[in-house]
């Protein structure tokens, strides 16, 4: 007899991050991970939400690309703060992180997330990008120099998350929680849907 496990779709998270992967496995799924190794730097597009839409995208047909991976279910993320029109991914140094801090507190921006799904069992993809508006609180130098030496900021897009030691310089968030973590699982769930699979059948 073939168990529901033996009959569950194999699922691949082409991202090394692991607030992402912790959201899948929260929601009851269990991706292997396949870092894809683009170099986001070369990639460009006319707007953060289409930047973010192209990273995911990237990131997704590099994996679904390994002759390891035939079959599965691939999912590529990657997103991007935007700020006046601008996108921001990860600074590059506790200076830029400092920099970045001071001019986001006591504003508002937007968190874009691309999502990228692709079945290589029948090579058909679907893709969307899903955003969040963040409020800024307004923490102080000396706040947000202790921050940027915890090291955290340099390690996520936009210098902040919400799962960590920045959340409570975020006054508020208007959409999905945790898009602005990495993922946005009511998302995700909608474009499996469009692949014809079932979130609930990809259950652990």
């Amino acid at each position: 007899m073939t168990s529901k496990t033996d009959q569950r779709r194999r699922l691949v998270l082409a991202s090394a991050s692991p607030a992402r992967l912790g959201l899948l496995r929260q929601a009851g799924l269990a991706p292997e991970v396949i870092v894809s190794g683009v170099d986001e730097d070369a990639l460009s597009a006319p707007t953060p939400a289409e930047l973010a839409l192209v990273l995911a995208g990237a990131k997704a047909t590099a994996v679904a690309g390994l002759s390891e991976v035939a079959g599965a279910l691939v999912i590529g993320c990657d997103s991007v703060l935007e700020l006046d029109g601008t996108a921001y991914g990860k600074p590059a140094g506790a200076e830029e992180a400092t920099a970045r801090w001071k001019s986001m507190r006591g504003r508002t921006g937007i968190l874009q997330t691309g999502h990228h799904v692709i079945d290589t069992a029948n090579g058909l993809s679907a893709a969307a990008t899903a955003s969040t508006t963040v409020r800024f609180g307004d923490p102080t130098d000396a706040e947000i120099a202790a921050y940027v030496a915890s090291g955290e900021p340099l390690a996520v897009a936009g210098a902040f998350t919400l799962d960590g030691r920045s959340a409570p310089f975020v006054d508020s968030i208007e959409g999905s929680h945790g898009n602005v973590i990495g993922l946005s699982l009511p998302l995700l769930r909608r474009l499996l849907a469009e692949l014809n699979v079932g979130i609930t059948d990809l259950w652990a």
